[in-house]
């Protein structure tokens, strides 16, 4: 399993994006621009135009890079190409963020490399072309956006084959969300970053991603 569990992440806002141009209930343009490592080997991450980024690693540690919003939501609809996805060694290609109140860490995983994450199973949702396996984890003393050592748990939705790359495609995130809650997994009612990540543990790879 990944140590994504972090976060102190570095936000960057695109030099050519204006605030007046994004309120914080649209689901099309993206305002947050993520880009962490916690060292080891290379990553070079672009923040490109528009909804648009991409990534090269080499030999890495632990990294995330994403594009999306500053204020999560549990009723977005994300719509992403990803034009190149290759991961050689761990990485996934995953909607990611965080809720407070309660302090929850999710994913909605639609492609990796050699690593599946698992954890304890609660069932299926099927959304947007794709059957999905729902699984909880924990994590104890765990960096996250509360602190350093925190402890909470992690909610996923992880398709159960790789969705294939290359054109458009779309997260209907309040499946997930409703699908959750019918086990008992309820997100908090306080939402902090959603991006569409990219995300790698020692590997190497690239990925060329466009969001909105």
């Amino acid at each position: 399993m990944f140590n994504f569990s972090k976060k102190m992440m570095t936000v960057v806002l695109a030099a050519s994006m204006s605030f007046g141009l994004f309120a914080t209930t649209s689901s099309a343009a993206t305002d947050y621009w993520q880009n962490w490592t916690d060292g080891g080997g290379t990553v070079n991450a672009v923040n490109g135009s528009g909804g648009n980024y991409s990534v090269t690693w080499k030999d890495t540690g632990n990294f995330v890079v994403g594009k999306g919003w500053t204020t999560g939501s549990p009723n977005r609809t994300i719509n992403y190409n990803a034009g190149v996805w290759a991961p050689s060694g761990n990485g996934y290609l995953a909607l990611y963020g965080w809720t407070k109140n309660s302090l929850i860490e999710y994913y909605v995983v639609d492609s990796w490399g050699t690593y599946r994450p698992t954890g304890t199973y609660k069932g299926t949702v099927t959304s947007d072309g794709g059957t999905y396996d729902i699984y909880t984890t924990m994590r104890y003393d765990a960096p996250s956006i509360e602190g350093e050592k925190t402890t909470f748990i992690q909610y996923w939705s992880v398709r159960q084959s790789k969705r294939p790359t290359g054109g458009n495609s779309t997260i209907t995130f309040s499946n997930h969300v409703k699908a959750w809650a019918s086990k008992g997994m309820n997100l908090g009612n306080s939402w902090s970053y959603q991006v569409l990540a990219t995300e790698g543990y020692q590997s190497s790879g690239s990925s060329d991603v466009t969001v909105w």
